[in-house]
């Protein structure tokens, strides 16, 4: 598929998720063969864009192929001036966050809670594609609400707008991550405009990836929290989309040496403290995928405190039945 000029590899897209898409987690994903990743989402408060934190979640510096920063906000001239920073710093794409269900975003009108304000979305829209010379894509869910599905409306005026792709989630701000996702809706906006569609929510699995695609007419899908500690799902949905053959599951050593690599990569991008504080749930996340690891073990590591401690517990884990 198409992205502005930009042509993708495939049809798979690393989702955008808040404290887990950073630089070291979207390298890996794209490693195992994600065609594009997007950041976590960035705010478009001027105030905080020189905040540390803000810095790391939109650094693109070192990453591989296209980089896709996520900005969120309600202001469109905020907007706009988020978008030409993050285009100055190295961001090949802008992906504008109309999805995101959580409280503390839809209390202050941003993410899922703008889809209830369709002259201010084509504000919002108009003004950033405006701003910048690089593609701006969208990211929305379906509705506000099961009585408020407004999703096609709203990939009209993106279209109009000149958004050059638009990622839907296939539920409601209401439904949050409860429920099946509903991929009709996500057909229907596919019907309805010309420009790119890509499907999100629940694709977990290769065959759900080309159910999902052969059903909505999608040109693409976004894979979320089922990549989490398992960056082979990319691999795997590749190899079955091109083949219909799904490769064997990673061995506990090839699951072992990758998280390794992870956390080595976590703990020069965050410093050792906060690398080791973030790493934990990333190693949560990879053990689920591996039977027998100890479980002493595994609640050591959660106490440690520096890397070499934690990685010496990583080791005895997976080596503990070896």
């Amino acid at each position: 598929m198409q992205i502005g000029h930009y042509h993708l590899s495939n049809p798979l897209i690393l989702a955008p998720m808040a404290g887990i898409t950073d630089l070291p987690f979207r390298r890996l994903c794209k490693q195992f063969g994600a065609s594009l990743s997007v950041s976590e989402m960035v705010t478009s408060n001027p105030a905080l864009r020189g905040h540390r934190r803000t810095l790391l979640k939109s650094k693109v510096n070192g990453e591989p192929g296209l980089c896709s920063v996520q900005i969120l906000g309600t202001e469109p001239k905020q907007m706009a001036d988020a978008a030409r920073f993050n285009a100055s710093q190295g961001a090949d794409i802008i992906d504008i966050n109309m999805g995101c269900p959580a409280k503390k975003v839809c209390s202050v009108a941003a993410g899922s809670a703008l889809l209830k304000h369709e002259g201010l979305v084509k504000q919002i829209l108009e003004t950033v594609v405006k701003a910048v010379p690089v593609p701006v894509t969208l990211k929305i869910r379906t509705g506000w609400d099961q009585e408020n599905r407004n999703a096609v409306a709203i990939a009209r005026i993106a279209e109009q707008a000149g958004i050059a792709a638009l990622t839907v989630h296939g539920r409601t701000r209401a439904c949050k991550f409860n429920g099946e996702a509903e991929y009709d809706t996500i057909r229907q906006v596919k019907e309805n405009v010309r420009l790119p569609v890509i499907a999100n929510g629940d694709i977990d699995r290769p065959e759900k990836a080309r159910s999902v695609l052969a059903v909505t007419g999608a040109d693409a899908v976004m894979i979320g929290r089922a990549a989490q500690g398992n960056p082979w799902l990319f691999q795997q949905t590749g190899h079955f989309l091109c083949t219909g053959k799904i490769p064997e599951p990673p061995h506990h050593k090839a699951i072992h040496a990758v998280l390794a690599a992870h956390l080595e990569d976590l703990y020069r991008f965050y410093g050792d403290i906060l690398g080791v504080r973030i790493a934990r749930k990333h190693i949560a996340w990879y053990c689920r995928q591996v039977t027998g690891l100890p479980g002493h073990i595994l609640v050591a590591i959660n106490q440690v405190h520096l890397p070499k401690e934690q990685m010496a517990l990583i080791d005895a884990a997976f080596n503990y039945n070896d």
